[in-house]
């Protein structure tokens, strides 16, 4: 039997209301649409949609927590690992943030790269979401020396003009809207979502465009065998532009995305045959994507190996692929644990810190289910860690 969801309050309510109307005319005007349309405007309706509406979250009082905000350990490994990089490339080296979250990430990487002294010229964080940026820049404020917070700048959309250095992505991958397929009779069918008789969401599936089924069947050539019939999944038909996009004008540097998912002969087990797609409420998981619009977040697991592809046909490398514990233990896990308790000022922060290096690493945390990727391009390999490169799974791609 499963857990009752929390009860939102009259103000969230109200606001899903609102969005779940939007959804419903957009429907009643046009029919069905696509489960990928559904889930960009639950997630980024303006006002309205779960990434821009001015509700918690992040952490303990949001729905779920990200690695930063366990606290710096993350934070700490992940700039040691771009440092050699930022090193290589010197003085007009930028880093870039894509989707800031709370902020908690920004500020331990700005002061580790300051206690490093390889502050990048520019800490860039690409934030659509005007409630989190607004967030993002209060905390910084706060929290940082006023010269330090000063590096921080935010971007609209991606860079246009060539530039170099690091681009990092933390759990964005998977929010970016999924295509849902299935495959009946041989036939590709995308998920759509229409109205019922009622006037509730109601599941439907259509045949799919080109896009999509090409996308299918490239899976299925890769995977060396059809999908069984009724065999639903998520795919990102997107990615590659999205990455030209956001990445395109990196002409020289290293790239790091941390997200939650598989390489693509795991992803697509046959006992996977729903799929990956979850949503979070008040740090609970659940399977139904229709409860109260833009209160709760959606999410797909990612294919690693589409992710290698989308870098690949953007120019790039990939120089590493490795579950989160192994990559935090190659960049240094060790010793930012070590220097981060014998600052601690007491018994009780010296257990919250081993509990976070605990949740960061375990396999039935985040060490195992969180996979990190590294691109490079007109950077060489040796700007990657040695440790980190020795620990390479690529090979599972």
């Amino acid at each position: 039997m499963s857990t009752p969801l929390p009860e939102p309050d009259a103000d969230e309510r109200a606001l899903s209301r609102r969005l779940r109307d939007q959804l419903r005319e957009e429907i009643a005007a046009h029919g069905h649409i696509p489960f990928s349309r559904f889930m960009e405007r639950c997630l980024y309706a303006p006002g309205l949609g779960y990434y821009s509406a001015g509700r918690t979250k992040f952490g303990a009082e949001g729905d779920f927590v990200t690695a930063p905000e366990l606290g710096e350990l993350f934070a700490r490994c992940a700039v040691n690992a771009v440092l050699p990089a930022l090193r290589a490339l010197g003085a007009d080296a930028d880093f870039l943030e894509l989707g800031g979250g709370s902020g908690a990430f920004a500020e331990a990487a700005l002061r580790a790269f300051a206690e490093a002294d390889t502050l990048p010229r520019r800490y860039l964080i690409l934030e659509p979401s005007a409630d989190l940026r607004e967030r993002q820049q209060a905390r910084l404020r706060a929290a940082l020396p006023a010269a330090l917070a000063a590096r921080a700048a935010w971007l609209d959309r991606p860079p246009e003009d060539a530039w170099r250095g690091v681009l990092f992505a933390n759990e964005v991958i998977d929010a970016l809207p999924a295509t849902r397929f299935t495959v009946r009779h041989g036939e590709v069918l995308e998920e759509c979502v229409a109205l019922d008789g009622e006037g509730r969401f109601a599941r439907v599936d259509r045949p799919a465009d080109a896009l999509v089924a090409g996308a299918v069947r490239h899976l299925e050539a890769d995977l060396g065998q059809a999908f069984a019939d009724g065999y639903r999944s998520e795919l990102l038909p997107q990615l590659p532009y999205w990455m030209q996009a956001v990445a395109g004008a990196l002409e020289a540097g290293m790239m790091l995305f941390v997200d939650y998912g598989y390489p693509r002969r795991e992803y697509y087990l046959a006992e996977r045959s729903d799929g990956t797609l979850v949503a979070h409420y008040r740090h609970r998981a659940h399977a139904d994507p229709y409860w109260m619009p833009g209160l709760q977040d959606l999410t797909a697991f990612v294919d690693f190996t589409a992710l290698a592809e989308a870098g690949n046909s953007a120019g790039f490398s990939v120089g590493a692929y490795l579950p989160q514990a192994q990559f935090l233990i190659a960049s240094g896990l060790a010793d930012a644990f070590s220097a981060a308790g014998a600052a601690a000022p007491d018994e009780a922060a010296r257990y919250r810190l081993a509990q976070e290096a605990k949740r960061l690493t375990l396999p039935g945390e985040m060490g195992e289910r969180f996979q990190v990727m590294l691109f490079a391009r007109g950077l060489d390999m040796l700007a990657l860690p040695a440790e980190v490169l020795l620990a390479d799974q690529g090979h599972r791609l």
